[in-house]
């Protein structure tokens, strides 16, 4: 069972952020339960296998006030997937840094190793504002001084910066099978 996060703070930015990624899980018979990061208990976090945390509009950073919401994740030991806002999240809990810049529309991005099925030049959809530096913990899998792709060196614990959603649904695909 995988546990959908949404970071939106308005309901109906979900439509764009959270229902695209729950088609994808559905189209590929994949078993799953969607929460607001605000109503996440220790028992969702139980049930789930895995969890993909969603990105959320360029003008709401409310995560980012409450991103001692996500304090779990640091001791979370089974995969997670982090998109926009959820790749934001994760590299605050592990003392990243949040930086100013805005990126939308589509780029080619170079991964430099295999990153969830891409590999290579890819094009991918950035929809941000912000971004984050990354702590010792963490290797980026793209080139550029933006880390767009990346994992956490000992856990399972993946983030991209892009919307998977949008152009890239096989990321989203291998992290759901893998």
């Amino acid at each position: 069972m995988i546990l959908i996060i949404s970071t939106c703070a308005e309901k109906l930015h979900e439509l764009e952020f959270v229902k695209p990624v729950e088609r994808i899980l559905e189209e590929n018979k994949i078993h799953f339960f969607s929460k607001h990061y605000s109503d996440i208990s220790e028992a969702d976090l139980k049930k789930a296998d895995k969890i993909i945390i969603c990105g959320t509009s360029l003008k709401d950073n409310k995560f980012i006030e409450n991103v001692n919401s996500f304090r779990w994740i640091s001791n979370f030991n089974k995969p997670l997937l982090g998109i926009c806002a959820g790749m934001q999240i994760i590299s605050l809990i592990f003392y990243g840094k949040v930086k100013s810049k805005t990126e939308i529309g589509f780029y080619k991005e170079n991964f430099t190793k295999e990153f969830l099925s891409l590999k290579g030049e890819q094009e991918v959809y950035h929809l941000h504002n912000n971004y984050t530096t990354l702590s010792k913990e963490f290797e980026s899998f793209t080139e550029g001084k933006i880390p767009q792709a990346i994992k956490h060196k000992s856990r399972e614990i993946y983030g991209v910066l892009f919307h998977p959603e949008v152009r890239n649904r096989k990321l989203v695909e291998e992290f759901i099978k893998h």
